[in-house]
């Protein structure tokens, strides 16, 4: 500012007047510093005035390279964040970069409170991380950890699509598994409860997997290795998340299996690869824009209100039906 200053022709706090947008100072006199200000390359440093105040009023988001559900979820925390007057930093986990630095990296960085995106860390580390700073965990619930969690139905999203492929005809439905992965723990007793609900307990299977397209893709390496054998191929797949199902798509239909013709895929999301695909998926959506929107709010709240218990919200998923679910082939006409 005192280079600004020198080249204007005018006092150090009469250029500070003009950045803070306080009244004190001529029109004439404003442009003019931001004129000079502008040759010269200068910017106020709006985090360093904070900092002197003690805040960053900044909100660090951890997510996991790869989970496009997770971008669906920070396109919905900028927007919201930005309303309440707060700015985001990101912090990526990443293979070769646990997430714990990248946790550790946005606390670095002064960040007031976090947001994890489907955080895999263990429960212990979660509630001492609640100790040190406001935190929100999005899409995975840890009970007694010192947390605000926002998440959805993960057993009513399950049902719906069990239902959906049951009233379609089905019987021989598989469930990959989503490993460590967030909600899948849920899905899977939900995928298992629905099969017995609709006396189904003898023909459920659930095979190991991940939340990844190689777990798909691995998955129906599998069951054409099986049909191969002589063995049925399953009429229906509910996968753990969208990106399994579109490695499991991927792996069928490069190996003439007709999708919904011979078998149908139900993935879980609705992330926005779920409409990019040749044949539309058949998912589970959970509404990114509005677990965000609860998430920041959470983070704010708390920012204010430091002694609030720790809080939940349970969002309600809903059942999208496209073109990779259909009649079991034997109802077919």
């Amino acid at each position: 500012m005192a280079d600004v200053a020198a080249k204007a022709g005018v006092s150090r706090a009469l250029v500070s007047i003009v950045f803070r947008n306080q009244p004190g100072a001529s029109e004439e006199t404003r442009q003019r510093v931001l004129r000079v200000a502008d040759e010269i390359g200068y910017r106020p440093d709006s985090a360093a005035r904070l900092l002197a105040r003690g805040r960053s009023r900044t909100i660090g988001v951890m997510f996991t390279v790869h989970q496009t559900f997770h971008t669906d979820l920070i396109e919905g925390i900028y927007p919201e964040a930005e309303r309440l007057g707060y700015d985001v930093l990101l912090s990526a986990a990443a293979q070769g970069r646990s997430e714990e630095k990248a946790v550790e990296a946005l606390l670095g960085h002064r960040c007031e409170a976090l947001i994890l995106l489907g955080p895999d860390a263990e429960p212990g580390y979660l509630d001492e991380l609640g100790k040190r700073a406001v935190t929100v965990s999005v899409s995975r619930r840890v009970p007694g950890a010192r947390v605000d969690f926002v998440h959805s139905a993960e057993g009513k999203g399950v049902r719906q699509a069990m239902d959906h492929l049951v009233e379609l005809g089905h019987r021989r439905i598989v469930h990959v598994d989503g490993g460590r992965g967030p909600g899948s723990a849920e899905r899977r007793r939900s995928y298992r409860a629905s099969m017995r609900r609709h006396g189904l307990e003898g023909e459920a299977r659930v095979i190991p997997g991940a939340h990844t397209e190689e777990s798909g893709i691995e998955t129906g390496r599998l069951l054409l290795a099986e049909r191969d054998r002589g063995e049925s191929l399953p009429t229906a797949v509910l996968a753990g998340n969208d990106r399994c199902a579109m490695g499991l798509l991927m792996a069928l239909t490069r190996s003439g299996v007709e999708v919904p013709r011979d078998l149908s895929v139900v993935g879980y999301d609705d992330s926005h690869l779920s409409h990019l695909m040749p044949i539309g998926l058949t998912t589970v959506r959970q509404d990114a824009g509005l677990m965000a929107e609860h998430a920041v709010r959470f983070a704010v709240e708390r920012l204010r209100d430091p002694e609030l218990e720790p809080r939940e919200a349970v969002l309600d998923p809903k059942l999208v039906v496209r073109g990779s679910s259909g009649p079991a082939p034997e109802t077919s006409a």
